[in-house]
């Protein structure tokens, strides 16, 4: 008979949520002006949405 094995318990990573994505503000010209918000994949997380393992 197989054993079952317990899935590791899975931490959202704190600047993301867990989404993965984080939004930044656009700036423009030599003022640099805010013009909007971009999003992009969390550098934490490198967009997986877990606190990256302490190997």
């Amino acid at each position: 008979m197989a054993r079952k094995t317990a899935k590791p318990k899975v931490t959202p990573c704190e600047p993301c949520k867990g989404t993965g994505e984080v939004s930044r503000t656009v700036h423009v010209g030599r003022k640099r002006r805010d013009v909007g918000q971009q999003t992009g994949i969390c550098l934490n997380c490198l967009g997986s949405g877990e606190i990256p393992a302490d190997d």
